[in-house]
């Protein structure tokens, strides 16, 4: 898999698992819960160092050390720190299976996550999925989604996009057309050609698409799908194309709307953050600063509080005035 450098969270050294498990048992153990403790270890030591944690604090005490932070936290750090613990591969595929479980769906949780992957890390949520849950993941999600944002999803499933291997001038041309043509020239929109060309094209190819598509019809695509489409289909093919011209600017953005206005969005702001902490974060807080003229670390820290601000202010790791 494709190796991840613009992250905030890297891997700590000197690393010793079992002084971190010790740290953190003692930290818990008795009454009260030293949380400065918890959140410092967790959140300044990689995935894989966490795992490496939590098997030393079975080895040592026998105990499960995300029984231990259920038991011992609560509220919106606990569900933080709990996501911290998460092998990086599962997170994904539980994030999903929680927004397909029970009543009403979380389309929200769908479009962020099938938008923004690769084909490569759909194929591994795939099959992280079944093994995990012994279901189809497109089973669950076609059974519980329908019309075209269904369609668009199965697509983005399929984890087939073209390859960038170059970019053939005269397809760009033909797409841009057909987009148009489906769109802003058609009475009623073809909203199939959009998640064929949108859901398979490479990322260079649908790039140059769009630049194409703004010369001939002087619209950004974005307006267009705003007009000519509605409901989740319109925020699925949005996030597509905003993830196809940066996928830091996506996440920027969302975690931007995450926190704005009264009230925040706090399982949006958690999945971001812990998801991307290994990533790309540094490169969307960047685009942050640049788009939103605040840093994402000040937001952070006006729009939460206690424990839960401090270890999401170390995940940010810093501030971009």
């Amino acid at each position: 898999l494709l190796q991840y450098t613009r992250g905030t969270v890297t891997a700590f050294a000197p690393f010793d698992a079992r002084a971190d498990a010790e740290a953190l048992r003692k930290a818990m153990k008795g009454m009260g819960t030293d949380e400065e403790t918890v959140l410092t270890v967790l959140t300044t030591r990689n995935n894989a160092q966490r795992q490496e944690i939590a098997s030393a604090f079975k080895t040592l005490f026998g105990r499960d050390l995300v029984d231990d932070l259920k038991s011992e936290l609560t509220g919106k750090f606990e569900t933080l720190m709990v996501s911290l613990m998460r092998p990086a591969c599962i997170f994904d595929a539980h994030a999903l299976k929680h927004a397909i479980k029970g009543a009403g769906t979380n389309e929200k949780v769908l479009t962020e996550i099938l938008a923004s992957r690769t084909p490569a890390e759909v194929q591994n949520i795939k099959q992280v999925y079944q093994q995990e849950y012994e279901a189809s993941l497109e089973d669950k999600i076609t059974g519980e989604t329908s019309g075209h944002f269904q369609r668009l999803l199965v697509v983005l499933l399929q984890a087939n996009r073209d390859p960038d291997v170059g970019v053939d001038e005269a397809l760009v041309e033909q797409d841009a057309q057909v987009l148009f043509r489906a769109g802003e020239l058609k009475w009623g929109t073809d909203e199939e050609k959009f998640i064929t060309i949108l859901g398979t094209r490479s990322v260079s190819h649908l790039r140059r698409v769009f630049d194409k598509y703004m010369t001939i019809s002087g619209f950004q695509i974005e307006e267009t799908i705003d007009r000519e489409t509605s409901g989740d289909l319109e925020k699925l093919l949005l996030a597509v194309v905003k993830c196809i011209r940066s996928v830091p600017a996506y996440f920027a953005e969302t975690l931007y709307y995450s926190m704005k206005g009264a009230g925040t969005d706090d399982d949006t702001l958690i999945r971001v953050m812990v998801s991307r902490s290994e990533v790309d974060l540094l490169d969307i807080r960047r685009e942050f600063r640049k788009n939103f003229a605040k840093s994402l670390y000040q937001m952070i820290q006006k729009d939460t509080s206690g424990d839960y601000r401090k270890a999401l202010l170390l995940l940010c790791g810093g501030d971009d005035d």
